[in-house]
């Protein structure tokens, strides 16, 4: 497969308006660390980010960052924690969960929507995300948003773009909004509850006012009893009066802990990663996005039916779970729970073969499906970027 690897922005309209001209299907990568993940790749060719590459602006004291689309991620955490400052969500690292290799992309961040536990506060990429420059199926060079949050135009656009996967444009530069690094770390550790006890452990941290920056939930497995996770970021003085405020409001459960430093960061990553679920083999893993006080009632009807292993996130909204890769690895249960209970089940790992022949993304309704296919349309009339990426024949 020829992959093409553009300098600029001109070079990537010229390559596209191309490719469209010949109908040539092509595959948008950046450094390709997730691409197992989404349906197959079904395409002729592909073009790539990597090479566009650089921070473009920084106005540490605007809190804002410009950077070219194939722009590593350490690079842009790099120069953000030089000023004392960081993206506000938490960007998940996929290598772990997939086995890729290579840094993942600030551009990929943007076209994936990627976020982690800090969700919960800070929202994920789309919400700090204010500017876009990207090339459309056509070929044509777009600008959308800006640089200065109450002076964008075009917002909504921006938002499009999050999360399209590159089925919409090639994206070649990405402008977030910062904000400065938090001073201090302090996770609450509540031992041996069962999943319904932590779900409202967290529910009940969640609905304080002492600004719940994690909120998680580790079943107990091999031996090691269950771990419920709250953690508080901010100034020194603040964490601490949070955290003692916190701990009497949630005195009737007992066996807490505080935890901090290295080992605090450690296990964050491992819930934002999901690397809690890589020790499964070769099995299948599935994201699942649901109301918290559902999220328990889902995943036991799961049980019933499967072999599964899961944690949950975002206060029990998001339930990781990894299920058996023979068959349809488990997709017949899963969406059968998510129409009971609400939510939606995205396949995140497993072999191709089992990828192509199931829908990866939650099945969308009719009226959705028509609107999603339209909106491809105007912005890729000959459907030559990531063709089928995220739904069979889109």
């Amino acid at each position: 497969m020829t992959t093409h690897t553009p300098r600029d922005e001109q070079d990537a309209s010229i390559i596209i308006r191309d490719a469209a001209d010949k109908g040539t299907l092509l595959n948008v990568a950046g450094n390709g660390t997730k691409a197992p993940m989404g349906r197959p790749n079904q395409t002729d060719a592909s073009i790539s980010s990597a090479a566009l590459s650089g921070i473009t602006l920084y106005e540490p004291a605007e809190l804002v960052i410009s950077a070219r689309s194939g722009t590593p991620v350490p690079e842009v955490m790099r120069v953000l924690a030089a000023k004392g400052q960081e993206l506000p969500f938490e960007l998940m690292d996929y290598r772990w969960l997939l086995g890729t290799k290579g840094e993942p992309t600030i551009g990929a961040v943007a076209a994936m929507n990627i976020s982690g536990p800090r969700r919960i506060m800070a929202g994920a990429a789309r919400d700090s995300l204010i500017g876009v420059r990207f090339v459309n199926g056509r070929g044509e060079v777009v600008k959308s948003g800006g640089r200065v949050m109450k002076n964008v135009t075009g917002l909504d656009l921006v938002k499009l773009m999050a999360g399209s996967w590159g089925t919409l444009g090639f994206l070649t530069e990405v402008t977030f909004k910062v904000l400065p690094k938090q001073e201090r770390m302090a996770t609450l550790v509540i031992r041996d509850l069962d999943d319904r006890q932590a779900i409202e452990a967290l529910s009940q941290a969640l609905g304080s006012p002492f600004d719940v920056t994690g909120a998680a939930h580790i079943p107990a497995r091999n031996r090691s009893g269950g771990s419920t996770l709250i953690r508080l970021e901010g100034f020194r003085v603040s964490v601490d009066y949070r955290m003692n405020e916190l701990k009497r409001l949630l005195k009737r459960f007992r066996f807490m802990d505080i935890l901090e430093g290295v080992g605090a960061e450690a296990l964050w990553q491992s819930v934002r990663d999901a690397t809690l679920l890589t020790d499964q083999g070769n099995r299948a893993i599935w994201r699942i996005s649901t109301a918290p006080t559902k999220g328990t009632d889902l995943v036991a009807q799961v049980a019933q039916s499967l072999d599964a292993q899961w944690f949950y996130d975002w206060g029990g909204g998001l339930v990781w779970i990894s299920t058996p890769v023979e068959g349809d690895a488990g997709a017949s249960v899963l969406r059968e729970a998510t129409r009971s209970y609400g939510g939606h089940a995205t396949l995140v790992r497993a072999p191709a073969e089992v990828r192509s022949t199931l829908d990866v993304f939650e099945p969308q309704t009719d009226a959705l499906m028509t609107l999603t296919r339209g909106i491809k349309a105007s912005f890729d009339p000959a459907g030559i970027l990531n063709p089928g990426r995220m739904y069979a024949g889109v």
